[in-house]
């Protein structure tokens, strides 16, 4: 178990995935910023950031990924709010005081307290799914991480929808809205495929919660339990794409890594767990790339950006993904490691959630010392990640 091998094990999610993509963003990255035509790629973190927080963004604009949610999920919403999601790192890019009002409130919901009250779904769900580790059985950490993350969308949404269903519907309806703005022809067909998927995720959604809140394992810390005020059906269901498809990509990989890696005595360790979390959503970099459309001209690294002009922000670069190996006892500076969940006014509202669920899992997980036993990339989904990954306990 070493470095290298948990790295080319995750090279695949990439390389299989999007082969020709990501080929070309590693060919470019020799430079803080360059220009093919009127697409700029941004490899750098001070670039990356500078065009976050520094040059005004048209974030709906066709190609970016706030088109594609929007296209997708705000089919039937009010026709005075502007709707804007994102399935990559950040949550949505919205516009307009009404949708701040709304992020404000997810925000504060996802907060240290929001993140207790929502802790006990997933850990008394770790606690059951992973028990077959003990017994010399096998666990597909794809499978738990989608019903670890519909579980987490129900409760914060106030839904009694199946959640395993409720992630289903929030990956096809990711993986639909992406097709959509792909580059080149469309077959007739996709975007009806991308409207039906979007319209099955926001039924599901409006079902009420009915059921009483799980009673919290023995000794949990938690607040009092809650969902949050309604959203509107499209804000809601970008809630939903968002968490289910960050969550399915990088829960599995972070565990892979880990494994291939030998990381779990940093795993096992109440006070290294944190950072070690910390470092390996910085490497897996669930959102590797950010598309975005410049709104006005400016700079960025210092090459001059004209309005209308595409930029790729390589969140997976900026944030030495590639380059620097996860490592709780030599973490790299959290403002570097931060830049996978955006930067500025836009960055993820979800980052402490996603922190703190992947330390408890790894918590559960670190007595087993699991290793792969099976990995098969997903080439469908909206992010590179796997579609099978089974582990199996060593002690």
């Amino acid at each position: 178990m070493t470095p290298s091998r948990a790295r080319r094990r995750d090279r695949r999610v990439y390389v299989r995935s999007h082969p020709l993509l990501f080929a070309l963003l590693a060919a470019t990255r020799g430079r803080p910023v360059r220009r093919l035509g009127r697409t700029l790629l941004v490899h750098d973190a001070t670039a990356y950031r500078e065009a976050l927080t520094r040059l005004p963004l048209n974030r709906t604009a066709p190609g970016t990924t706030g088109a594609a949610a929007r296209t997708a999920l705000a089919e039937q919403a009010q026709p005075d709010r502007t709707v804007a999601g994102a399935t990559g790192g950040v949550l949505f890019d919205q516009e307009g005081g009404g949708h701040r009002a709304d992020r404000r409130g997810l925000a504060e919901e996802l907060g240290a307290a929001g993140v207790e009250r929502l802790r006990p779904v997933w850990q008394q769900l770790l606690a059951g799914r992973l028990a077959a580790l003990a017994q010399g059985g096998e666990v597909d950490m794809v499978a738990l991480a989608r019903e670890l993350a519909g579980s987490v969308v129900c409760r914060l949404l106030g839904t009694d929808a199946d959640p395993v269903v409720v992630a289903r519907a929030a990956a096809d309806a990711a993986a639909a809205s992406v097709r959509t703005h792909l580059p080149g022809p469309h077959r007739p067909a996709t975007q009806a495929a991308a409207a039906r998927t979007a319209r099955t995720l926001r039924s599901l959604l409006t079902r009420p919660l009915a059921t009483p809140p799980p009673t919290p394992l023995p000794g949990c810390p938690h607040a009092p339990h809650g969902s949050m005020p309604p959203l509107g059906d499209a804000l809601a269901a970008m809630v939903a794409v968002a968490a289910v498809n960050t969550t399915v990509a990088a829960l599995p990989r972070a565990v892979a890594w880990c494994a291939d890696a030998g990381l779990w005595d940093q795993a096992a360790d109440p006070v290294l767990r944190l950072r070690l979390a910390d470092e390996l959503l910085r490497v897996t970099a669930a959102s590797p790339l950010l598309p975005r459309v410049a709104a006005a001209d400016g700079t960025v690294g210092g090459c001059p950006v004209r309005s209308g002009d595409r930029l790729l922000l390589v969140a997976r670069h900026a944030a030495q993904a590639h380059r620097r190996d996860p490592d709780a006892l030599a973490p790299a500076d959290p403002a570097l490691a931060h830049l996978v969940f955006g930067a500025g006014s836009h960055a993820c509202p979800g980052a402490r959630l996603a922190r703190i669920q992947l330390a408890d899992t790894l918590a559960a997980l670190a007595p087993h010392r699991p290793v792969v036993t099976r990995a098969r990339v997903d080439r469908r989904a909206a992010l590179p990640g796997w579609r099978v990954l089974t582990v199996k306990a060593t002690s």
